[in-house]
């Protein structure tokens, strides 16, 4: 059964409108709710704005219903901390928050996310981060003596902008760039070919299952972003495939995440068939405000309908159950299943 919320206010937290919050409005407004989008940067924290000290544009004295997160304008150090400290506050308030402050932090820091994917058991490559250049540049020799390759990526980044393969070119190794470009910070994770053309798998992860996957073929070079002219095309959604996906995003906690995954070289065969006796695929990157449009071009179902039926009728139907909120309808039915 899906539930309808008629006095339902979501708050759509984005720094710009376009495709991605179009979708999202209308999903919501065909279960009922009114959306609104809301920039994080024009949210304040304020003890004297009764009764809960924060102030959303849009809601007066009062919280949204439920929040989610679109996106979320880059700035200083400080801008970018009171925006997810507003989100930490919405849901210290016991407002549900898709994805939460605490998830997106993970995501947004590789070297973070590294580490819990490997805590975690996840197939990912070798990654090392650290501040030291020296360091870095033993790393780069030592993958170099083995006839590796590695990748020089912004500890935050998205869209595949600045990444560097480093490595013996010309029988000769190039000595590490400088880290003036990457904040003094040396992320660097081990290079995987994906044969030719190359290729990369972009899954969508929403409330604890893979719903769609596509190829992403070509781009700049190496690099498979969309952003980066990739072309976009269907994927099997195999278990191995999707298993991967699902436990990445869990290992970071996000409701929904877009996850980036290439065939292993060592051991998958660069297709789509991965359930036979193949090296699992290996988790490049996982995001947790993950877009979707390239993705909505080879998927037959509307990704924003499933989005926002896994924010209400699981995200804000456990939050309102666990509250003692739930209507008794609600309670007797269960929680829905997503509908894809």
């Amino acid at each position: 059964m899906t539930l309808t919320h008629s006095s339902l206010r979501v708050a759509i937290m984005t720094d710009e409108t376009g495709w991605h919050t179009g979708r999202l409005k209308k999903a919501l407004r065909a279960r009922g709710a009114d959306a609104r989008c809301v920039d994080l940067a024009n949210c304040r924290i304020d003890t004297t704005w009764q009764p809960h000290g924060l102030a959303i544009p849009g809601f007066g004295h009062t919280l949204p219903d439920a929040v989610f997160v679109r996106g979320i304008a880059g700035g200083s150090f400080e801008q970018v901390t009171l925006r997810l400290g507003i989100l930490h506050a919405l849901r210290e308030s016991g407002v549900p928050v898709y994805n939460d402050a605490r998830a997106i932090e993970r995501s947004v820091d590789k070297s973070m996310t590294s580490f819990l994917l490997h805590r975690a058991g996840v197939p990912t490559p070798a990654t090392w981060a650290g501040e030291s250049a020296a360091f870095a540049q033993r790393v780069l020799i030592r993958e170099a003596a083995a006839g590796r390759q590695v990748v020089l990526k912004p500890l935050f980044g998205s869209q595949g902008q600045g990444l560097r393969r480093l490595g013996a070119r010309g029988g000769s190794l190039a000595p590490l760039p400088s880290l003036a470009r990457y904040q003094q910070v040396a992320y660097l994770q081990r290079y995987v070919a994906s044969g030719r053309p190359g290729f990369d798998w972009r899954v969508l992860v929403i409330g604890g299952r893979a719903v769609a996957a596509m190829r992403r073929v070509g781009g700049k070079g190496w690099i498979h972003n969309f952003a980066q002219g990739a072309r976009c095309e269907p994927a099997e959604l195999s278990t191995r495939l999707a298993q991967t996906a699902v436990q990445a995003a869990a290992a970071l906690g996000l409701d929904y995440a877009g996850v980036d995954l290439i065939p292993d070289a060592c051991g998958a065969d660069g297709g789509d068939a991965l359930d036979g006796g193949g090296a699992a695929p290996l988790v490049l990157e996982v995001n947790g405000v993950a877009a979707w449009r390239g993705l909505q071009s080879v998927t037959p179902f509307d990704i924003a309908t499933v989005l926002v039926d896994d924010l209400l009728d699981r995200k804000l139907a456990v939050h309102r159950i666990a509250s003692g909120q739930a209507g008794e309808a609600a309670v007797a039915d269960g929680l829905p299943e997503l509908r894809a």
